[in-house]
């Protein structure tokens, strides 16, 4: 469970009230038909991946993974691997991240978790962001869906804050991003209760 108190925020409603107008604007959808681009995927996006992976506009090495990568965190580009030497435009980044996000994430989860979109809006952009960080895979099958399935919301935002840690161990900046960010950034879990009804 979480470490620290796990609280809704101003800036996690403010988040999404603008994500909400956003999907509105940016391609209508209705009652009866889903816009463009969901909201769940704009709020997972602007909210939580962008400022947590951070933006990167010439490919560059990553000594870690052995491999390069560019964007926001991306290690193939059109089904390709990023080479040394490529290069992109903050525009085609952001492009690019949303169209993966959607593909890659957003719709595996609305068909492999019962019930995902009718979770409220904040839950499905934080399981959509912790899929990106640790995989489709990994969401689907973790505590967090199955909760959220059930319609126990606010335990499924504390149960995804169990994601902290790499090579065994707690990392600092893990347990900031599931739960409650940090001074310029909101966290998962504080986004994910932002969202819910009191």
């Amino acid at each position: 469970m979480p470490i620290n108190k796990i609280v809704p925020s101003k800036r996690g409603k403010a988040a999404i009230a603008g994500a909400l107008l956003a999907a509105t604007l940016a391609g209508g959808g209705t009652f009866f038909t889903e816009p463009a681009t969901p909201a769940a995927v704009i709020l997972a996006t602007e909210s939580l991946i962008k400022p947590w992976e951070g933006l990167v506009l010439k490919s560059h090495w990553d000594p870690y993974a052995k491999i390069y990568d560019i964007c926001y965190g991306e290690t193939r580009i059109n089904g390709k691997p990023v080479t040394a030497g490529m290069s992109f435009t903050k525009a085609e980044c952001d492009a690019i991240l949303e169209k993966r996000v959607y593909a890659d994430y957003y719709l595996p989860l609305t068909k492999r978790i019962r019930g995902f979109t009718s979770f409220p809006v904040s839950v499905q952009a934080t399981q959509v962001s912790g899929a990106y960080n640790f995989g489709a895979d990994g969401m689907v099958n973790s505590t967090a869906a199955r909760l959220a399935s059930q319609g126990r919301y606010k335990e499924a935002c504390e149960a995804q804050t169990a994601w902290n840690k790499a090579g065994g161990q707690v990392v600092k900046g893990l347990v900031k991003r599931r739960e409650m960010g940090d001074a310029q950034r909101i966290g998962e879990a504080e986004l994910c209760v932002s969202g819910l009804k009191p």
